[in-house]
């Protein structure tokens, strides 16, 4: 069964051709490729054609990276106002005099940056996409198809840092690259495909 009905604890897999995430029992490997139940006889019949070597997966072009990464920012700036009111009012109420302002706003900005790390993190390593990815149909995978460790979507967030702290040059290269890899992307070995 496809992505929603597999357990968090079963070992994963993304289908070679149509790149969504199955169990790997509901999968099965053919010319060194996971493919799924329904993508199989198409496969099988591409193989006997000769074909199936020049599958590859489908990249997601920038703008449609660009379109995911405003979703994931428009959701992370409503929850980081919520906490960048509510937090430093609490904080406050426990803190002596003006001299503790710089603290609280100090902890503020920590656990908004803890937020952005654990979704990052959490959605990408679960689901191998953010919300902002789902909606449009795009997953974050290994160049083999294979998904996303947690390590490696934790490391990925801090690559997509970098890639913000260079000017952007790291996410402006998607669009010259022939895979749509961005800086983190290379850093970390990952490639965003297009699902369905």
């Amino acid at each position: 069964m496809a992505d929603a009905f597999i357990p968090e604890t079963e070992a994963t897999v993304t289908c070679a051709e149509c790149g969504r995430l199955f169990s790997a029992a509901d999968t099965i490997e053919l010319a060194g490729r996971r493919i799924c139940a329904t993508c199989k006889p198409v496969f099988l019949q591409r193989l006997r054609e000769g074909a199936a070597a020049t599958t590859s997966l489908s990249y997601a072009g920038f703008w449609v990276r660009v379109g995911a990464a405003f979703l994931d920012g428009l959701l992370l700036i409503v929850v980081n106002m919520f906490v960048g009111i509510v937090l430093p009012l609490a904080l406050a109420a426990n803190a002596s005099g003006i001299a503790a302002v710089p603290v609280v706003f100090v902890l503020t900005w920590l656990f908004q940056m803890a937020i952005a790390v654990t979704y990052e993190t959490w959605f990408v390593g679960r689901h191998g996409a953010t919300p902002g990815k789902m909606a449009l149909k795009l997953r974050i995978v290994r160049p083999d198809g294979s998904p996303l460790t947690y390590a490696r979507a934790f490391g990925r967030h801090w690559g997509k840092f970098l890639s913000s702290i260079t000017l952007l040059i790291g996410y402006i290269i998607a669009a010259f690259d022939s895979e749509k890899r961005a800086l983190h992307d290379r850093i970390c070995d990952t490639r965003v495909v297009r699902v369905g």
